[in-house]
């Protein structure tokens, strides 16, 4: 009677340690790429702020009225001058009030405030044309910088 061999086909032990050791060390990098610095959160919040900042401008020469962006260490809005006071824009999706991600957010702004002019406040006007200045966010040891040349132009550095 003839015997059939089955050979017996598998991994051994010391294969399947190696996979399972290469597969964590492949699971623990994407999970730290995954996580963002407090640079990029930093950087994204700024492009962010960039962006609405264009826009408030944009929005300013189209309504035809002094459009400001207002913000303190924890939080920024958008206002609009309406009757001599100015008014926080509310039904805008893109322009409402948002919490900075990362608190307390430390802003300075170049050319400086005037001392006691309350919190800091940057005024689109009706004109196209506006001063440069450039607006400087710091938290958890990360800075970033918007500039704006006057003309509707903001950039990240």
């Amino acid at each position: 009677m003839l015997r059939s061999r089955f050979q017996v086909r598998g991994f051994t032990l010391l294969e399947l340690l190696v996979v399972m050791v290469i597969a964590g060390v492949m699971l623990g990098m994407v999970s730290f790429n995954a996580m963002p610095s407090p640079r990029q959160v930093l950087e994204n919040e700024a492009r962010r702020i960039a962006l609405l900042l264009q826009l408030a401008r944009d929005e300013a020469i189209v309504r035809n009225t002094p459009v400001a962006f207002e913000a303190d260490s924890e939080r920024y809005r958008f206002l609009v001058r309406t009757n001599q006071t100015w008014q926080a824009i509310e039904k805008d999706d893109l322009l409402r009030e948002r919490e900075f991600k990362r608190t307390p957010m430390l802003l300075q702004i170049d050319p400086p405030l005037p001392p006691g002019s309350g919190p800091m406040r940057i005024v689109f006007g009706r004109e196209p044309v506006d001063k440069p200045f450039l607006l400087t966010l710091a938290a958890d040891e990360a800075q970033v910088a918007i500039r704006a040349d006057g003309v509707g132009h903001f950039v990240v550095e």
